[in-house]
């Protein structure tokens, strides 16, 4: 029997999934559950907050919410949708075919289409309809806190302020003559770094990669990047960027962050040889997958004194152990998976993207 309600097909992310535990009656249970779990520290009341979005989404709730796994699963599930939204399957003449004439929105979760076809989009009447992603924003902005706080030693030298905490730490703070100059650093906490004039290292010019290129340039650094394909001019200069290779980019920049996606192809990218190639107080920040750098070798090469810094959020063991030798390293500064955070950026995105499309669907 056809369904009554408008059908959503979405792509089976994570956080995509809250399309279905909003939308969808059907959605099972468990799922509401432990999205229930999941928001209780941000929002105790998640599924108040899901009843008080529903009421101004007018026509698009109840719909029926198909996830797929796949892009031949998308084929599968695509006729007879009003919506689809995506993040990383591509839509095409094909998809959209297959769709019919049902299809009027093709939202993509993010603000990157390189995988949709505008152009079949608008041959075919469809809104195509992005969303930039305050999660992103926020792993940018930690992204860049972590640089600043190796940068400027915050986490060697927070709440010290008599000198027998710093001479416990290994410094020798002093007495200027005041009378004669100005009183900065007594401490004597040496190098500190101004990020003002040096080069920031992205590896992936993705959706975070890009915030990241933009704050960078706010504080005055260089940027270049690496990835398998060069984007176009305009993009670079939209970012303030410059291409080179990954080889290039680990010896030249004094700050490397590392935005790339998980998997086989890109395990143990940054390894023994890899880390060789850091400039000596070069500082390396991992907010994307912890298996992008190799923990061995990381080991060693901390051991060695080779790099400045490492600053990691997602951790290779969640949760860790207190005694990880990793933690060991003063220069060494992991966070516990807060980047995204808080919840309530998911929130809004999601409250931004569903009251969208229900608009574009009242003006069908």
């Amino acid at each position: 029997m056809a369904s009554t309600h408008p059908i959503i097909v979405v792509e089976d992310d994570r956080f995509l999934r809250l399309i279905q535990v909003i939308l969808d009656p059907a959605t099972p249970t468990e799922r509401l559950n432990a999205f229930t779990h999941f928001m209780a520290h941000d929002e105790p009341n998640f599924k108040g907050w899901c009843q008080r979005l529903r009421a101004g989404l007018g026509e698009l709730y109840p719909a029926e919410v198909r996830l797929v796994a796949d892009e031949t699963d998308l084929q599968a599930s695509l006729p007879g949708a009003r919506v689809v939204v995506v993040e990383s399957f591509a839509i095409g003449e094909k998809e959209i075919a297959a769709a019919g004439a049902s299809l009027k929105i093709v939202q993509k979760y993010g603000t990157i289409t390189s995988r949709i076809d505008a152009a079949a989009c608008r041959r075919g009447g469809l809104n195509l309809l992005t969303l930039r992603r305050r999660a992103n924003i926020a792993t940018a902005e930690h992204a860049f806190a972590l640089i600043l706080a190796l940068a400027r030693k915050l986490t060697d030298t927070a709440n010290m302020i008599s000198i027998t905490q710093l001479r416990s730490a290994g410094y020798s703070p002093t007495h200027f003559d005041r009378r004669q100059t100005p009183n900065g650093n007594w401490a004597r906490i040496p190098r500190l770094r101004t990020l003002y004039g040096l080069q920031l290292g992205i590896a992936g010019l993705g959706e975070i990669g890009r915030e990241l290129a933009l704050r960078g340039a706010a504080f005055g650094m260089r940027i270049v990047y690496t990835q398998r394909h060069r984007l176009d001019v305009d993009v670079e200069r939209r970012y303030q960027t410059n291409y080179c290779s990954f080889d290039e980019l680990l010896a030249s920049s004094d700050c490397i962050s590392l935005h790339l996606p998980g998997g086989e192809g890109t395990r143990g990218i940054v390894g023994g040889r890899e880390l060789s190639l850091l400039k000596p107080g070069a500082i390396l920040i991992n907010v994307s997958q912890p298996q992008l750098i190799d923990r061995a070798s990381l080991i060693d090469a901390l051991a060695a004194g080779r790099f400045g810094g490492l600053a990691m959020d997602t951790f290779y063991d969640e949760p860790g152990q207190a005694h990880d030798p990793l933690l060991g390293f003063r220069n060494v500064l992991i966070t516990p998976h807060l980047a995204g955070s808080p919840r309530f950026n998911a929130l809004q995105d999601f409250e931004e993207l569903l009251i969208h499309i229900a608009q574009a669907l009242q003006h069908e």
